[in-house]
């Protein structure tokens, strides 16, 4: 699907899942505040979760026939080269029509498929890059941006880029926390825990959930929970059924939390995945985080995240395969136990916070194009 943009105009290239496609969302929301008439034409893949996100987006938005590569069944790659191919024929219209001053990619087929069309007929390019260890679209085309936004610092290590490329720290674009943030006790009082709940321990595996979590977690719960300690569960909708019956006057179970900013108001603990997008919004708002990150993701990136967080401080890193009950109840108890502690991760994280990304990125990319 495609609607008329006016000029001048920019593509924002990815999608596939959310980490690659809800970054690329938030800065043409900062890019349309600071430039209205800017024209923001987003690229994605007929597969990918920008099919079902993007029609309920106010922006034009083209979805291309994209495959990923079969390293293990190599006869399928042919559907790759095919709708590769007619995908950069359809990117050449896309271009005609638009004559865009610049493509911004986020990550997943169609940032890749794209930045090569604009590398290819002279579209100056840049990457917002939201992982410490970048994945290979983000290695490969850094060569030729102008700039990349990273996420995490660490990523620099893992960018060979040339003298004239510029990597900028500005952290992962989110949805900032509102100024002030909530009062925590009001916020608490908003879920209507039992007087006794002093501590609240907020727990998710993103949107869809996480099953290892959810069925260590729901062991754990048969057992005493630690003195004051209130929980937020979010279990995904699909697994929703499986552990409603855990709902309690210490424990409020949910399908999934939208918004999710009057959870992280309430919670004084994170026990979650370590995607980029979840940390960036974590340690924006100062929560302290025991994160578990998905061992099966690409490259596995998560792992290098919360390593990342991890060695400054913010963060405990708890391996999927050291994920027990017991483990679980020790590290939750002794950090329910030492506000202290809970103070210095809270701190480090905050530390890490770039509430302001969007906004950033936003204004260097409109410097980029001449258009302030």
């Amino acid at each position: 699907m495609e609607r008329t943009a006016p000029k001048p105009t920019i593509l924002i290239a990815g999608g596939g899942t959310g980490g690659h496609l809800y970054p690329g969302l938030a800065i043409a929301r900062a890019l349309a505040a600071l430039a209205p008439d800017l024209g923001i034409v987003f690229i994605g893949a007929r597969r990918g979760i920008e099919r079902t996100v993007l029609p309920e987006q106010p922006f034009p938005f083209e979805l291309l026939d994209l495959h990923p590569l079969y390293r293990s069944a190599v006869w399928r790659n042919w559907h790759t080269l095919w709708g590769a191919a007619g995908s950069w024929r359809r990117l050449g219209h896309v271009v005609s029509r638009q004559a865009p001053r610049l493509v911004l990619g986020t990550g997943g087929y169609a940032s890749a498929l794209t930045l090569a069309y604009a590398v290819a007929h002279r579209i100056p390019i840049v990457q917002q890059v939201a992982d410490s260890h970048p994945g290979l679209t983000a290695r490969w085309f850094i060569r030729f941006c102008r700039e990349a936004y990273l996420g995490y610092p660490e990523a620099a290590a893992h960018l060979a880029h040339r003298a004239g490329t510029e990597l900028i720290d500005t952290g992962n674009p989110i949805n900032p926390p509102p100024t002030p943030h909530p009062d925590p006790a009001t916020a608490r009082r908003a879920w209507s825990f039992s007087s006794d709940v002093t501590t609240v321990l907020l727990i998710f595996g993103g949107s869809q959930g996480a099953r290892a979590i959810n069925t260590v977690v729901d062991e754990w719960l048969d057992r005493p929970l630690p003195d004051g300690l209130g929980i937020i569960w979010a279990t995904g909708q699909a697994m929703y059924a499986e552990h409603a019956r855990r709902e309690g006057p210490r424990v409020r179970v949910r399908p999934y939390l939208a918004p999710i900013g009057d959870a992280y108001a309430a919670s004084d603990l994170v026990l979650a995945r370590a995607g980029a997008m979840t940390t960036a919004e974590l340690c924006a708002w100062g929560i302290p985080m025991v994160l578990v990150p998905l061992p099966t993701a690409a490259a596995d990136h998560q792992t290098a995240n919360a390593r990342a967080l991890a060695a400054a401080g913010a963060a405990i890193h708890l391996p999927q395969y050291e994920m027990t009950p017991d483990r679980i109840g020790q590290t939750i108890g002794d950090l329910v136990r030492d506000p202290v502690r809970r103070s210095a991760l809270a701190r480090a994280a905050h530390a890490r916070g770039r509430p302001g990304a969007s906004e950033a990125i936003a204004r260097r990319i409109l410097s980029l194009i001449e258009l302030r």
